[in-house]
């Protein structure tokens, strides 16, 4: 699917998930949708592949704690820089009737792009979004410091890692990378994962937001120059 096409809002998705979002799941006639269900689903499902969730309920209800804590804490608020950093200049080049269009087509998103707008988050929406993943990281930093690592939950990679990856990502890309510079434990997190034969194959290229917009790529090139 080609996200940036619109491939999620046509009515063959829609009627998969009416959010109108990625990812989904179909199995037979069965569909699963929303990333954190998925995980759970697919360790239901094929667990014996590559179990990802602990045998021990007092493991696997922390873990489930702290996924929570990544789909309440730092999960929304990476949306809010990644489109004010990322996508607003496209929107500003939309006329005021397109944008609206736009904003009519997202299920799930609609009223978040209404209060962005064609000028973008204003600096108090951006700087509660930005306390919110810093937060996120120093949480992420304790939970190193409490199993010991390389993972959240210890030895072995967990559905928490999962979790929280997407989120470190874009932070990566799209900038952000400083806010853990305190907290080496997540770096090498981030390039040990990066290692995984699956992560390839998950970040393709084009995946990245450096990878479709040259202006936050030149942003990403110039911070690294300083």
């Amino acid at each position: 699917m080609d996200l940036f096409s619109g491939d999620q809002l046509k009515p063959d998705y829609l009627a998969i998930n009416p959010n109108g979002v990625v990812p989904s799941i179909v199995v037979d006639d069965d569909i699963v949708i929303d990333s954190s269900v998925i995980l759970e689903y697919l360790e239901d499902t094929h667990g014996d592949v590559a179990p990802m969730r602990p045998t021990d309920p007092v493991s696997a209800a922390k873990m489930r704690a702290i996924m929570r804590f990544i789909d309440e804490v730092p999960a929304p608020a990476i949306r809010i820089p990644s489109y004010n950093l990322a996508f607003l200049p496209h929107f500003q080049s939309m006329t005021a009737e397109a944008f609206q269009a736009l904003c009519d087509s997202k299920p799930l998103r609609r009223e978040f792009l209404m209060k962005m707008g064609r000028t973008g988050f204003p600096k108090a929406d951006m700087d509660e979004a930005l306390g919110r993943l810093k937060r996120g990281v120093e949480r992420m930093g304790s939970w190193f410091s409490e199993s010991g690592g390389p993972w959240i939950m210890g030895a072995d990679i967990s559905l928490a890692d999962l979790m929280v990856m997407p989120i470190i990502v874009r932070m990566d890309d799209i900038n952000l990378g400083y806010m853990w510079d305190e907290y080496p434990a997540v770096q090498m997190w981030l390039d040990t994962i990066r290692l995984r034969p699956e992560f390839g194959k998950t970040y393709y290229y084009g995946s990245l937001l450096t990878q479709k917009y040259p202006h936050l790529a030149d942003l990403k090139k110039q911070q690294g120059a300083k």
